[in-house]
């Protein structure tokens, strides 16, 4: 299997010239971004488009890079509270929850550190590297891989429950979305454009949904990959793909309830009935989930290789690979506010809990945020 690492929006053809990003238009700010704390975490995302995303459980926020260094930090203050160095090279993470944070590794490992402590709990060997976060209910670990299998390890000590297997595509971008799992399904995205619902206990498929067909003459323009992960919002999952769609699953069944033309290689954001997306080249589009129209569309930050969006309050943040967040209205997308985080770049979803947004920037520099 061959991949692919998405470095410029788009995957343009290399006949034509490729463009630089937009220049950031200018704007009156409407309200102010007020930087709380601030603190390093190690080497950051590294040189291989590592993801690595923090995860908050209940008053620590966890954060990890690429070299395994493990910090667990008071989410309001900033306060470490431990630090380990696993000394492994991490590509998949943090998960954390039910007293557990949680790292996947380019060696295809799986560790669990005690949430409270930073001691291991266990370490757990798959079928191939970990690109994203595994996820936990309390009872079960499910980790998708990078071959798209997807194996549930006991959490409490990480021996195989079951492996999920699965065919990937022949061309893939490199990366996969984090599982999200319920008390009951675990829901993963594929490198094929579909989705699936596992159940948890005893790993056999409930449902599958294709979401995008690939099309074209080339394998990369059959390229399908979901790898921004899932959304799960009121009973409704979101998942976008990269040159196909954006739609909304009923959950439990997998049934389409409303679907649209999209390509994002980062996922989706849903808030106050609307669903927001970055696009491959830039844009940011707002879709009314009613209409399944878009509400608005903005290509102010065209090519600047956007973050996931994340709704913060009444607005929509996103990174780009300057290091700048922005914050656009969720009515009619427009920029409010924008400050920059770090000059490497900002390629992690943001983080909302509460009146926090966490920005992690690709040198390694966590931030926490609020609204003056």
């Amino acid at each position: 299997m061959l991949s692919v690492t998405v470095l410029v929006a788009g995957c343009g053809s290399s006949s034509k010239k490729e463009l630089p990003p937009a220049e950031l238009p200018k704007f009156e700010a409407e309200i102010q971004l007020r930087k709380v704390w601030s603190r390093s975490i190690g080497s950051g995302q590294g040189d291989n488009y590592s993801m690595l995303t923090p995860a908050v459980d209940g008053e620590l926020i966890f954060a990890a890079d690429v070299k395994g260094r493990v910090v667990a930090m008071d989410r309001t203050t900033g306060k470490v509270q431990w630090k380990k160095d696993l000394n492994v090279p991490v590509s998949g993470g943090v998960g954390a929850g039910n007293g557990l944070v949680l790292v996947g590794t380019l060696k295809g490992e799986v560790i669990a550190l005690d949430s409270g402590s930073g001691e291991r709990r266990w370490r757990a060997q798959v079928t191939s590297e970990v690109l994203s976060a595994p996820a936990t209910n309390g009872d079960v670990v499910v980790v998708q891989t990078q071959d798209d299998r997807l194996i549930a390890l006991e959490a409490s000590d990480g021996t195989q429950r079951w492996i999920y297997d699965n065919t990937p595509a022949v061309l893939t971008l490199r990366g996969t979305g984090a599982p999200l799992v319920t008390n009951q399904l675990a829901f993963a995205g594929l490198s094929t454009g579909k989705v699936i619902a596992v159940d948890t206990r005893r790993g056999m498929p409930v449902w599958e949904q294709r979401i995008a067909v690939p099309q074209g003459r080339s394998e990369l323009e059959r390229v399908v990959d979901i790898d921004g992960g899932l959304l799960l919002s009121g009973g409704n999952l979101y998942v976008v793909t990269y040159q196909g769609r954006v739609a909304a699953l009923e959950q439990n069944s997998g049934r389409i309830l409303w679907q649209r033309e999209a390509s994002s290689y980062v996922g989706v954001a849903q808030g106050f009935g609307s669903v927001y997306v970055s696009q491959a080249d830039g844009t940011v589009e707002g879709i009314d989930e009613r209409s399944t129209s878009a509400l608005w569309s903005n290509d102010g930050l065209a090519r600047r290789q956007l973050s996931a969006p994340e709704v913060f309050s009444s607005y929509v943040a996103v990174g780009d690979l300057e290091g700048y967040l922005h914050l656009i209205s969720q009515v009619d997308g427009r920029f409010v506010a924008r400050t920059r985080i770090d000059s490497d770049g900002l390629r992690a979803r943001p983080l909302v809990v509460g009146g926090w947004l966490y920005a992690y920037g690709n040198s390694g520099k966590l931030v926490g945020l609020t609204i003056k």
